[in-house]
């Protein structure tokens, strides 16, 4: 069946950040965790590697955990006169299993083409496996804090089930 007349035919992307290095102070409710000075500088460097490598979101959805939330301004800051997404922070991407987040991507309406998913492990990791089985993994432990997963969607985000991983990265700020 032929697209619709006018029918965006740019392709989805979606791009699955680990949060960056964070600290565990004592006592801390784990929600309330900050990034380490690491932390900070590696978000900014994964945020310049998306904007060389030409994937900026036009769509943010983020656990509302204060390191994910850090690790999402690290990044915007650098994506800053590239764009400026929407964001929604969303509960079950800070608790939830990879199939809470797929849901949660299901959800995205279909005009947004290029989706960051900034999340925890394991079910980041996890998400990122099931929708590319058989596929390539992004390390053999998952993503590394600020591990970046670039998967290639083919269908509107309401059938999302599976999406083949183009691209992996771990930025760190002090890597030449």
């Amino acid at each position: 069946m032929a697209p619709l007349s006018g029918a965006d035919e740019r392709p989805r992307t979606l791009l699955l950040l680990r949060h960056a290095k964070a600290d565990r102070p004592v006592g801390l409710p784990d929600p309330d965790r900050p990034l380490t000075d690491r932390g900070h500088a590696d978000a900014a460097a994964a945020g310049a590697w998306l904007v060389h490598q030409g994937y900026v979101p036009d769509l943010v959805v983020c656990s509302p955990a204060r390191r994910t939330r850090q690790t999402w301004h690290g990044v915007a800051v650098a994506l800053s006169g590239a764009g400026s997404p929407t964001v929604h922070y969303e509960r079950p991407i800070y608790e939830g299993s990879a199939d809470d987040l797929l849901d949660v991507l299901r959800a995205v309406p279909p005009e947004h083409r290029t989706v960051l998913l900034i999340g925890h492990n394991p079910s980041i990791s996890q998400l990122s496996a099931l929708l590319d089985a058989g596929g390539g993994e992004v390390d053999s432990d998952g993503l590394r804090t600020c591990g970046i997963a670039v998967h290639a969607v083919e269908n509107d985000w309401a059938a999302l089930d599976t999406a083949k991983l183009t691209a992996a990265h771990t930025p760190r700020a002090d890597a030449s």
